[in-house]
């Protein structure tokens, strides 16, 4: 029996939750079964357990680290509101409605996550307030907690609206749903706390 080092198990493992990341927003968590996500990793289903407790797990965790990945996205914007109005622009833009494998996780999984079990709602629970704060510290660096509810609000509204434009089957429309969000978002950002 062969042994393979830590490292190469720790390689395998990031490469099923890469190709579960883009096959899980593409088709949904109930429209991907283990044995498609890991043929898709290039690997067989008994490999699976030795990754992941169960489906769940690797939902979990693939969520988890998509967020992570938004995050680091976040860090490609400049600081303050112009360059969160160039992270809202790039989010509501075409290009992420017709990408859905390689954008946001909220927008492209989050009606199954809320039927999901407790322990993923808590890791996308933890995650995704993680991205609102690295919002909100951009916003309001000296003091994120006062823009935190304004930016989660945000957040809301772009995975919303995203989700909407790309189940419109009526490209115009949809196009114009996108650029109404931005405005909606934008407005929003710019809206004085009341």
């Amino acid at each position: 029996m062969v042994r393979y080092a830590k490292e190469h198990k720790q390689v395998t493992r990031q490469r099923i939750i890469e190709a579960a990341g883009r096959r899980l927003k593409r088709d949904g968590i109930d429209g991907s079964g283990v044995a498609t996500l890991m043929k898709d990793a290039g690997l067989t289903n008994g490999a699976f357990y030795a990754h992941f407790e169960s489906k769940e797990d690797l939902v979990a965790t693939v969520v988890s680290e998509q967020l992570r990945g938004q995050r680091e996205w976040l860090t490609s914007f400049p600081p303050g509101r112009d360059g969160v109005e160039q992270m809202v622009r790039t989010y509501l833009s075409p290009e992420h409605r017709d990408l859905p494998e390689e954008g946001c996780p909220s927008a492209a999984l989050l009606d199954e996550i809320t039927r999901c079990a407790d322990p993923t709602k808590e890791t996308y629970t933890t995650s995704v307030v993680a991205v609102i704060d690295d919002i909100a510290a951009r916003l309001a660096p000296h003091d994120p907690a006062s823009v935190r509810t304004k930016t989660l609000g945000i957040y809301a509204l772009m995975a919303g609206t995203l989700q909407l434009a790309r189940a419109l089957a009526d490209r115009q429309l949809s196009d114009d749903i996108l650029e109404q969000g931005v405005r909606n978002a934008l407005t929003v950002l710019d809206a004085s706390e009341g």
